[in-house]
């Protein structure tokens, strides 16, 4: 059973609530606190103790707030709260970094990395190229980072054999989603990396910004392409419209806690296995595709 250590809060992010639950169970009347009301409500769901993660256990906790850090130690079955993260280090076999503010990744992973221990980081990895190749050069060993989006890995948004071959040759997709493009562009670029099976770099790009909402598209050498759009405070699923040579099909993100479970549980494995767990050339282009669209 590895312990891990949680690493939390950054604005808007409920995933040390639910990274933890996953992993440890959750006590409902403790949870019911929780600021991040879905949590509570699709753990409601699922069945307990039979929809845990295997292999792994939260044993330890710290945000910038000794009081939220307990209120997730008491809703998650959290052993130990610390004062200081480092104080994880050499206590712990891996760390949760459940934090989505990419420009602080490095200021905590990089310590993470030199104490020679994995550490699976929040989505974005990075918010440009250049601070994602420098995170991934930091490892020790190939997989010592996990990372990426968790919509990644959501059964919902693989296409099966059956509708490739009815969607003919796949040439563009369009995505969506409500919220800010520094955290949630990434949900849309990753999940559509793989439908197109793309791993270039664009050829080129355009982005357009009005009021809280960016827009963005982007074509690849091989004629593909991609548009993007999160939508601020709009209303909106995240939802991506694929079109083939022969058709289009439109696929929504549905289920969060499987999607989380599948990363952690693939984290959880690459550590035990010593490999790397995700496309590491895509998040360098989902890196790329975050820094233009923040230009």
């Amino acid at each position: 059973m590895l312990r891990l250590g949680v690493i939390g809060l950054s604005a808007g992010n409920g995933h040390p609530y639910s990274w933890s639950a996953i992993c440890n169970g959750y006590d409902p009347v403790a949870m019911a606190r929780c600021p991040f009301p879905a949590i509570p409500a699709y753990l409601a769901e699922r069945a307990w103790p039979q929809d845990r993660l295997q292999g792994a256990v939260v044993t330890h906790v710290w945000t910038q707030d000794a009081t939220l850090s307990a209120e997730i130690a008491a809703a998650t079955h959290i052993a130990t709260v610390v004062h200081d993260w480092r104080d994880m280090l050499g206590t712990v076999d891996g760390i949760l970094l459940a934090r989505d503010d990419a420009e602080n990744h490095a200021g905590f992973a990089l310590p993470i990395l030199e104490a020679g221990l994995p550490v699976y980081i929040d989505k974005p990895l990075a918010l440009n190229l250049g601070a994602a190749d420098h995170l991934l050069g930091a490892e020790r060993w190939p997989g010592q980072i996990f990372a990426g989006s968790a919509l990644s890995h959501a059964e919902e948004l693989q296409l099966t054999g059956t509708q490739r071959a009815a969607l003919g040759a796949i040439r563009h997709v369009e995505a969506a989603t409500p919220k800010y493009w520094p955290t949630y562009a990434v949900h849309l670029i990753e999940p559509a990396l793989a439908i197109l099976e793309q791993d270039a770099f664009p050829s080129a790009t355009t982005v357009l910004h009005s009021e809280d909402r960016t827009m963005a598209t982007a074509s690849f050498p091989d004629g593909t392409s991609l548009g993007l759009a999160c939508l601020g405070s709009l209303p909106s699923p995240i939802a991506f419209r694929i079109f083939g040579s022969a058709g289009m099909i439109e696929l929504r993100f549905r289920d969060s806690f499987t999607a989380f479970r599948t990363a952690l549980q693939r984290f959880v494995d690459g550590v035990r296995l010593r490999r790397r767990m995700f496309d590491a050339n895509r998040i360098r282009i989902s890196a790329a595709l975050i820094e233009a669209g923040m230009a």
